[in-house]
């Protein structure tokens, strides 16, 4: 009878029921509170312009689909539970009942069979039992209770036997259907019991989690956003203070407040070193403006007409018209011929833009007085603009009747030329030391941030949404390194590798990378000379440039135009260099036909964070750092612009002394490798000690660590024992670090050393060319960065990850 059972189950079948749609809209209908409206209230009107909202749907989505899941995995079980107890208790049936039953059929006991089907239909969950028999005769027994067929059934069929003689036939079979309607109504209304707490228990804890969000992040966040959105030099405002109350130890709120206030006190710093330098320039000049004018006083007093000749005379009637002009004045460009009939304020080029010296100097005319260094602008034959300073006699005939003027007119151009140069650079040198100074102070905060950044990246991997904020301070992170290299690439305080450097294979190659910078509506063309020398320049840097002089193009060609890219050779013997320096340098060109620079503003063009764009389209740093990487390069930078007809940049290289150009394969990426040694960290600012610390040691190294030079001194004279020192160039104490190595190897002549700085000066760089054999890691960099060159300074031998 077992064995009839088990081949009858495999005929057995389960029907699935119909989806339920049960009416749920009663659930929770009285679960708020009083205190639950308040704080749903606050948070999500807190929440509408805010992350709230985002980090709400994300933990409400992702705590819904865990229970979802959950409850789908138990009632999964529960259902499995259930429908195999059906089963069991259905094998039982067709274990326990089917010899009875067959002894029933075989007396054709119809009574008895309905008894004993009845008895099965009183188990649970049975829903019909029937008793066929198989007989070769007319109407068969057959015996049925309950009622058969419908959906969510299971069924199994028992043969029934009888034996006789010692041999059993088969006599008839046994049909049994149990429902499944009960275990999906407990299964159904299980699954929305379960529903409904966990729904009310998901919300509440993402009420929980937003405002503490809110309470020990966000709010805070938005305090320091208004700080540094309303910060001004000219008014600093006091230390920014968060409002909470403070932790036990130091958080990483705290610690970005400590960085801001240190920022702030060095901007300030520097602003009133900046206008004390603005102030003893003015005073200089001052100074000697005074003493020029009182030593042109001073020789005029003591001329008479003659030795008021200067580079040319010239003769006027009592109408103040031109009569003479001595031919010395075509050595200086005048159109003689063009100028006779002329009154002298007519032939000048700033009468309008100067009404009332020009009112004044009429005056003194009218008056027949005497005057001298009477200075004004005027234009040559040419068209080009002049400086000159003209003294006059007033001639009266015998009968005192005034017959005119005669006077000397001196060329001022090029004194004039040479005063503004010099002036310029004294401005861009002091502007120089100050952004190179600042650039340091933030370099070493820039250091910490992107380091931090990234190991904040890697416990964000599996939260999108924080993730993405953590990109967004990467990305102003790498921003403002860009900038505080254009500052120290301005300052001239950018370490350069400069070397043989193919010049038109540079320009070709940058050009291809300009056309889809430039766009289609801007027309490149090159015009490369044969016989250019190889110059000695930073390749990197001079790409760079080039990119940065055709983006400036791009902008003044708004409506599309033509951009040219020319080399030459250059030679200067002296006087033809705006920078007096002779020697063999190669030109390189950049032309555009945009709209041109204007001539009141193109002494300014070089200067840091000047620009003519609107808000939030350029930096002004651009033209800047092109300007310092040419001057520390050994070059000079020279501009020829007018109004409406464009713009040329030339920009003249040294001659290299070498024939042939070096070559050199694009360094690989970063590696991020592993070590054990022992470093020596010396470093004077904490937070950046702190992150190298915690960097090198999750690399795998050991470190001894020092604030300044004597410090390490120390440690060296103790006997610590170290692979490496890694040293900051820039320290307290009036040690830095190149001095601190070359202490250090006086002990140990054999250790390596690996600098850092944000900021280089002397000690390491001379004529803006790394002295040999030094390697620098410059801030801001990152972990694989530190890696690398740690790896490097150590010999190799890594693990690399």
């Amino acid at each position: 009878m077992g064995n009839a059972g088990d081949e009858s189950s495999d005929r057995s079948r389960a029907v699935a029921p119909a989806a339920a749609k049960p009416d749920l809209s009663g659930i929770g209908a009285g679960f708020t509170s009083p205190m639950l409206a308040t704080l749903s209230s606050r948070v999500f009107n807190w929440s509408r312009s805010g992350i709230g909202p985002r980090l709400l749907a994300a933990v409400l989505l992702f705590s819904s689909l865990v229970t979802l899941t959950l409850t789908a995995l138990q009632l999964y079980l529960d259902y499995d539970r259930e429908v195999g107890m059906i089963q069991t208790r259905l094998e039982e049936v067709g274990r326990s009942t089917t010899g009875s039953l067959g002894e029933s059929l075989w007396s054709l006991d119809q009574n008895q069979l309905k008894l004993q089907l009845e008895g099965i239909l009183r188990l649970p969950g049975m829903r019909a039992a029937e008793v066929h028999e198989i007989a070769d005769r007319p109407k068969p027994i057959s015996v049925a209770v309950g009622e058969r067929g419908g959906r969510s059934v299971v069924t199994r069929d028992y043969p029934l036997t009888y034996t006789i003689q010692g041999t059993a036939r088969p006599i008839g079979v046994l049909h049994v259907e149990a429902t499944l309607s009960d275990v999906y109504r407990q299964l159904l209304n299980r699954a929305l019991v379960i529903l409904a707490s966990q729904a009310a228990k998901t919300f509440l804890v993402s009420l929980f989690i937003i405002y503490m969000f809110h309470f020990l992040v966000t709010r805070h966040l938005v305090a320091i956003a208004e700080f540094v959105s309303k910060f001004n030099l000219a008014r600093p405002p006091p230390p920014l203070h968060l409002e909470r109350r403070p932790p036990s130890d130091p958080d990483e709120l705290d610690r970005v407040i400590d960085a801001f206030d240190a920022m702030r006190a060095n901007l300030e710093r520097a602003y009133g070193e900046l206008r004390e330098a603005n102030a003893n320039l003015d005073r200089d000049l001052k100074i000697r403006r005074r003493a020029e004018e009182d030593a042109r006083a001073s020789e005029q007093r003591f001329r008479d007409y003659a030795e008021t000749a200067s580079d040319w005379f010239w003769e006027t009637g009592p109408d103040h018209v031109f009569t003479y002009i001595s031919e010395r004045a075509d050595a200086f460009g005048m159109d003689r011929e063009a100028l006779i009939g002329k009154r002298r304020p007519d032939a000048a080029f700033d009468q309008n833009a100067e009404v009332e010296k020009w009112r004044d100097h009429i005056a003194t005319l009218d008056r027949h007085e005497p005057f001298r260094k009477f200075e004004y602008r005027g234009r040559d034959g040419a068209g080009r603009l002049h400086y000159f300073s003209v003294n006059g006699q007033p001639v009266f005939g015998d009968d005192g009747h005034f017959m005119g003027y005669r006077g000397s007119s001196t060329d001022l151009t090029a004194q004039h030329e040479t005063e503004e140069r010099l002036r310029q650079s004294q401005k861009m040198d002091a502007i120089g030391q100050l952004t190179g100074g600042v650039a340091h102070d933030f370099n070493n905060v820039l250091t910490v941030i992107t380091g931090t950044i990234e190991i904040i990246q890697e416990g964000l991997a599996d939260k999108p949404e924080l993730a993405a904020i953590a990109q967004l301070i990467d990305d102003a992170s790498s921003r403002g390194a860009e900038i505080t290299s254009q500052l120290l690439t301005f300052a001239r305080r950018q370490p350069l590798e400069p070397r043989e450097v193919d010049v038109n294979a540079l320009v070709a190659e940058t050009a291809k990378l300009l056309r889809p910078i430039l766009g289609e509506h801007v027309e490149i063309v090159t015009h490369l000379g044969d016989d250019a020398w190889p110059a000695m320049a930073d390749p990197s840097q001079l790409s760079s440039a080039i990119v940065n002089l055709a983006v400036n193009a791009r902008d003044a060609m708004p409506g599309g135009g033509r951009l040219t890219l020319e080399t030459a050779n250059r030679e200067f013997n002296g006087t033809d260099n705006a920078d007096g320096e002779a020697g063999s340098y190669v030109m390189i060109a950049v032309a555009d036909t945009g709209h041109g620079i204007p001539a009141e503003i193109r002494d300014r063009v070089f200067e840091p964070f000047f620009t003519t764009k609107g808000v939030g389209r350029g930096t002004g740093l651009g033209l800047s750092m092109v300007y310092g990487f040419i001057k520390q390069t050994g070059g000079t930078v020279a501009i020829e612009s007018e109004e409406g007809r464009g713009t040329v940049m030339k920009l003249f290289l040294p001659r290299s002394a070498g024939d042939a150009t070096a070559k050199t394969a694009p360094a690989p990426p970063p590696a991020l490798t592993r070590g054990h040694e022992t470093i020596l960290v010396v470093e004077d600012d904490p937070l950046v000690q702190g992150y190298v610390i915690a960097q090198l040691g999750s690399l795998g190294y050991r470190t001894l660590t020092a604030s300044d030079g004597a410090t390490a001194l120390a440690l060296v004279d103790r006997g610590a024992s170290f692979d490496l020192l890694f040293t900051d160039i820039i320290m307290p104490g009036g040690m830095n670090g190149r001095e601190l190595a070359d202490a250090v190897r006086l002990r140990r002549p054999d250790v390596r050393v690996l600098y850092t700085s944000g900021y280089t000066d002397n000690a390491i760089v001379h004529e803006g060319q790394l002295d040999a054999g030094v390697a620098l890691l410059r801030k801001p960099y990152r972990k694989a960065e530190l890696s690398r060159k740690i790896r490097e300074a150590l010999g190799g031998g890594g693990r690399s990850e």
